[in-house]
């Protein structure tokens, strides 16, 4: 993975050149307080937890995500600049890390800024941290995952449009494999194997036990796992391309 920190701190450096990260800091943090405060229902619930946060933060994410994603190989394509990034002492496998990490520091450092909200859960309240903390994780690790199909889908495209679409359908799908109807149809005619193997890739179950401070290993391997193999896919579409 040679030059992967090279690539990294250009990367990261270039999000705060330009306003969008910060109109993406600011649109995310609008968002997660009017999911948690607004459509939430956390005064009308009186209880001091930010359940109510981390049940609307794959939905959030499943849009803003890809957003941050779909620039990451589509512009490199579009404007030309991977072949000239191949000529440089960097390997194609350090290049994906560089920027997938530079991406999901960035984005880490969004869901961070939502501090505000754990300390005023703490002072209208006596909340269950660790609960709390477990749930920032998952958050991190959802984020992660999620980034990462959306790193594959801007490598199979030159258009960040198609590559923003693409993302959200399949991480639409990764969400919907978790929701009741969708297993309840399965159930009508597929072995009870089949349903919990499409119930054991859904981001909302995983990110649900997670949230309720349980961290199993069983779910740290599922997001390790789809963030190397979509990092190892992105590698193989760029070599393609090439």
């Amino acid at each position: 993975m040679q030059g992967w920190t090279a690539v990294l701190r250009r990367e990261l450096a270039g999000y705060f050149v330009t306003p969008v990260a910060y109109v993406f800091i600011i649109i995310f943090l609008i968002l997660s307080g009017v999911f948690t405060f607004e459509i939430g229902g956390f005064f009308e619930a009186r209880q001091a937890d930010l359940r109510s946060f981390f049940t609307f933060q794959p939905w959030l994410f499943m849009c803003l995500i890809p957003a941050i994603a779909m620039r990451l190989w589509a512009e490199e394509r579009r404007s030309g600049t991977l072949e000239l990034l191949s000529t440089l002492p960097i390997t194609r496998l350090g290049a994906v890390v560089g920027k997938y990490l530079a991406a999901w520091i960035f984005t880490t450092l969004a869901i961070v800024l939502t501090f505000p909200l754990w300390i005023t859960v703490n002072y209208l309240g006596h909340p269950d941290n660790g609960a709390i903390l477990t749930g920032y994780v998952g958050s991190v690790l959802m984020a992660g995952s999620f980034l990462a199909i959306g790193a594959c889908a801007s490598a199979a495209t030159r258009s960040q449009v198609v590559a923003f679409i693409l993302a959200v359908v399949v991480c639409f799908g990764f969400l919907l494999a978790g929701l009741s109807p969708v297993l309840d149809f399965f159930q009508g005619w597929a072995p009870q194997g089949v349903v919990d193997t499409i119930a054991s890739f859904s981001f909302l179950t995983r990110f649900d036990s997670i949230g309720k401070g349980v961290i199993d290993a069983r779910d740290l391997i599922f997001f390790g796992s789809l963030i190397v193999t979509c990092l190892v896919l992105n590698a193989a579409l760029l070599e393609r391309g090439k």
